[in-house]
């Protein structure tokens, strides 16, 4: 008798912690989707048949572009049905290791090779060291701004619309008071590539408010 009582109770313990758990995961999934429809799809970006996630941050080193923080992609550890998969991560090295010196030091000097006009300036640190992710898609605002004179040699921007391009990207902190503020690194190299908003002024729209035909902007997301 005790043996049945406990596994009836059991049971039902069973049953409402399952059915507590399918109505929290439903009511989350549905609050997410009616509030925050981009955040809670993977902040997706679908522009021209390609996707891009605002989440992720990625290698990007072409004179045109906004350079983020360094990533140590991986392209030999995994695979699918025979294709290279991306794998990223941070470096777990050792500031004390001489291998690290050394890749600090390439960093530099591939840093200021890019950017003759600032020489004798210290490079912010988040262009030399990896975040702890190793695929953090944020850099810091003097990040962005030591890459203005270089991205306005090469995209043909005036500096002043690329600074107002990062500037449409910069996020503030959380809430007002938590963290720093931010830039998407991939939001602003779509700008700079014309598949997002930018800060350049054309002969029919005024700096700022020039969108390709069907990119939503941030407040229509």
């Amino acid at each position: 008798m005790l043996t049945l009582t406990l596994l009836r109770r059991s049971l039902v313990f069973l049953l409402v912690m399952t059915a507590l758990t399918c109505a929290y995961t439903g009511v989350l999934t549905l609050a997410g989707n009616t509030l925050f429809p981009f955040q809670a799809q993977g902040s997706i970006l679908s522009l021209h048949g390609r996707h891009y996630s605002t989440l992720l941050g990625q290698p990007f080193a072409a004179p045109n572009h906004l350079w983020g923080r360094p990533v140590s992609a991986d392209l030999a550890t995994y695979s699918d049905r025979g294709q290279p998969l991306f794998y990223a991560g941070p470096s777990n090295k050792s500031p004390a290791l001489p291998e690290y010196a050394a890749t600090m030091r390439e960093r530099l000097e591939r840093i200021h090779m890019a950017h003759p006009e600032k020489s004798g300036q210290p490079v912010p640190v988040d262009l030399l060291t990896e975040s702890g992710s190793g695929l953090d898609p944020h850099i810091s605002p003097a990040a962005a701004e030591y890459q203005v004179e270089r991205l306005a040699r090469a995209t043909g921007f005036t500096a002043a619309e690329v600074r107002r391009t990062i500037a449409m990207y910069t996020q503030g902190r959380t809430l007002g008071l938590l963290g720093e503020p931010r830039i998407n690194v991939l939001e602003v190299n779509l700008a700079l590539d014309g598949l997002l908003p930018s800060g350049r002024a054309t002969p029919t729209a005024p700096a700022g408010e020039a969108a390709p035909s069907g990119v939503l902007t941030e407040q229509q997301r």
